[in-house]
């Protein structure tokens, strides 16, 4: 019996992607850019500031570094708050002692609750981006549009509440639904940073930019879940410095927990590793936003 020629025919196959969210891009294909000051090498240091409620509401998924003993889960409860009333602080001078900017991915409960730590943030010029309202707030596939959308007017409204207007967003876990991107731009953000598949920016067909912020490099994912050491982590940070600034205009982000790499057996490891990546003099530190409006300027492809 032969096959219907039909069976082997599918409308959406071309080049690339079989979507239209955004444009397929080859990386060999990509002209070599400059970051500002003729940097090789972009580097994008994002802090994650989080607050856990004492009980997980599980819908629809526990987020991750949520409560995870019998109620009330008093050990993880207060190990978390150890970020925000310890190990932000640190993270903030090694910063300022290097005349870094940083961007600092912030559950809107953290500024609301702790408002001293918000002036901190901001009297160092650094950048707020959108965290969902606080741990709790997640998303996937399975909330309802109105849910969705509820939770993300919300992290809005109440960042507006004190004077506030983040461009960028990053979702719990980098976890959306199929409608975020979309409902993002609805609610007045211009960027996101859950899609980790690029060293660059790019431009989703809906006008929305995502700015990769790689789940691998992360402190949580080496440090955390594959239980390696600080002096590890900073190995391979240096390794993949090395390795982008060759490949000349790519972008490495930093994503920094401060309950996990800004503990006293950490820190010092993670400062050595800032003077390394300052001294090799072609690493040009950013804020999202900055790299951003720096790659825009330089006619990236994809945006």
């Amino acid at each position: 019996m032969t096959v219907d020629q039909n069976y082997l025919r599918y409308p959406r196959r071309r080049p690339g992607y079989d979507h239209d969210l955004y444009a397929w891009s080859d990386m060999h294909r990509r002209p070599p850019i400059g970051w500002p000051g003729g940097k090789a090498l972009a580097i994008w240091p994002c802090i994650v500031a989080e607050f856990f409620p004492l009980t997980p509401t599980d819908t629809p998924f526990r987020a991750p570094g949520h409560m995870q003993t019998a109620f009330p889960d008093y050990r993880h409860y207060t190990a978390r708050d150890y970020g925000n009333r310890v190990g932000l602080y640190r993270l903030l001078d090694a910063f300022e002692k290097r005349g870094i900017k940083v961007s600092v991915a912030i559950n809107v409960a953290v500024a609301e609750r702790y408002p001293a730590l918000l002036a901190a943030i901001l009297n160092g010029g650094h950048e707020i981006v959108a965290h969902s309202t606080d741990m709790n707030g997640t998303i996937d596939g399975s909330v309802s549009a109105d849910a969705e959308a509820a939770i993300i007017s919300d992290t809005r409204a109440r960042w507006a509440s004190i004077g506030q207007a983040p461009a960028g967003w990053l979702s719990i876990a980098r976890s959306q639904s199929f409608r975020t991107a979309d409902l993002l731009l609805q609610h007045g953000f211009t960027w996101m940073a859950d899609w980790p598949n690029d060293d660059l920016p790019y431009r989703f067909a809906n006008g929305i930019i995502n700015l990769p912020l790689n789940h691998e490099l992360s402190d949580r994912q080496i440090i955390n879940v594959t239980q390696a050491s600080a002096d590890s982590y900073c190995q391979q940070i240096d390794d993949a410095a090395a390795w982008l600034a060759d490949e000349r205009g790519r972008m490495l982000p930093l994503q920094l927990t401060p309950y996990i790499i800004a503990l006293p057996y950490r820190i010092g490891a993670f400062e050595a590793l800032l003077d390394r990546l300052v001294a090799r003099g072609d690493c040009w530190f950013a804020t999202g936003g900055a790299i951003i409006d720096a790659a825009q300027a330089a006619s990236v492809t994809g945006l």
